[in-house]
C-alpha cells in the first residue's frame, strides 16, 4: 500500500490558518498556528501527520505553505 510509505515523505511544511469545518470536526486533529510536515498533496487535499500521529487528509483551505 502506497500510503504506508508517506511517513518518510517530506514535501514541505504547512501552517494551519483555521479549523472552521462545515461538516466535520477537525480541531481535535489540527491546531491553529501549528506547523505540520506535508507528506502528500492532491488537487483538493493536503496530507499531513496530524495531532494523532497518523497521516490525515484535509482540505487545502485549512493551510498555508511555509517558506523554508
Amino acid at each position: 500500500m502506497l500510503h504506508e510509505t508517506w511517513y518518510e515523505n517530506d514535501l514541505g511544511t504547512v501552517k494551519v490558518v483555521h479549523t472552521d469545518a462545515e461538516k466535520y470536526k477537525v480541531s481535535d486533529m489540527l491546531t491553529v498556528g501549528e506547523t505540520y510536515r506535508m507528506v502528500n498533496e492532491t488537487e483538493e487535499y493536503i496530507f499531513v501527520i496530524d495531532n494523532s500521529g497518523k497521516v490525515g487528509g484535509y482540505y487545502k483551505t485549512y493551510f498555508e505553505k511555509v517558506e523554508s
